[in-house]
């Protein structure tokens, strides 16, 4: 596959859910994609679903030598051009109380949802525009961050860790990478209809010899219900079309299904909400309740 750079994108976790509505969206707006995936059927359906418009990457986000090999792929079909776009999308959720998260399940979300995108950023931005020698006007970082990397929620904790620290890792990115012309925007999602936290069923019965199991019940229902009810991926996708071709592109994109909601959860006294979320999952001692 061949392109112009001004309309040549690298999306990450490609296969299913957020990834996949924007290849999706991306291609239907005339960019040619590269989208990483893990394994070799995940790419032939990419191919399957949209012909030579996607090309696959076969790469795991916190493997440095597959996202270097990835990015030298990249490289040779660009020729001595620019890539107008990464999209560091690939993430996990990994739920539970923190008290009793093992850590190693800790470490593993954070090394998909945040060293990850820091891999992929430092093998592609020559790329993009840090090799000054390439062609073209520099390219533009889009992170795919999270409402839970704003407010973060109980038995999320370590999700939202990863998606707080990508926060700041992306505002120090967008100052740093100013030398190069090259911008980092931030799309934070709500709910979307995605299998991610489909994966992480198995919650409930890990935890369920602990304090928490009664409200962690209440926490699976609803996760049930953002997987039915979230906005299509495809949504996110248009975001994210609009964060790489906008002239002047907004820091931060918020993409939920109940703006109002999180805006009241953002603005309210911490307090108060706490006091609010601990009434509804049951997580207040005895003697309040």
């Amino acid at each position: 596959m061949t392109a112009p750079s001004s309309r040549t994108v690298v999306v990450t976790g490609a296969s299913t859910g957020i990834g996949f509505g924007c290849v999706k969206v991306l291609t239907e707006r005339g960019w040619r994609v590269f989208g990483s995936v893990r394994r070799s059927d995940d790419a032939e359906r990419l191919e399957a679903a949209f012909g030579g418009a996607v090309r696959p990457l076969l790469l795991d986000v916190t493997d440095a030598k597959s996202v270097a090999a990835a990015a030298a792929e990249v490289s040779e079909a660009l020729g001595g051009a620019r890539l107008a776009g990464l999209v560091n999308n690939a993430g996990i959720a990994v739920p539970g109380p923190l008290l009793h998260l093992g850590i190693d399940d800790f470490a593993r979300q954070l090394a998909v949802n945040l060293t990850g995108p820091l891999i992929v950023t430092q093998a592609f931005a020559p790329l993009l525009g840090a090799d000054r020698s390439r062609a073209g006007p520099p390219g533009r970082i889009v992170m795919m961050s999270s409402v839970g990397g704003l407010d973060a929620a109980p038995f999320v904790g370590a999700y939202g860790a990863s998606k707080f620290g990508l926060e700041g890792l992306s505002e120090s990115l967008r100052r740093e990478l100013m030398l190069y012309g090259i911008d980092v925007v931030i799309i934070n999602p709500g709910a979307v209809a995605t299998p991610i936290w489909g994966k992480s069923a198995r919650v409930d019965s890990d935890f369920a010899g602990t304090d928490y199991a009664s409200a962690i019940a209440k926490v699976k229902a609803y996760m049930r219900d953002m997987a039915k009810t979230g906005l299509p991926p495809e949504r996110i996708g248009e975001a994210v079309e609009t964060a790489l071709s906008s002239r002047r592109p907004r820091v931060r994109t918020v993409v939920t299904p109940t703006p109002l909601q999180h805006l009241v959860a953002r603005t309210l006294p911490k307090r108060l909400v706490d006091r609010i979320i601990a009434r509804r999952l049951g997580l207040t001692p005895p003697k309040a309740r």
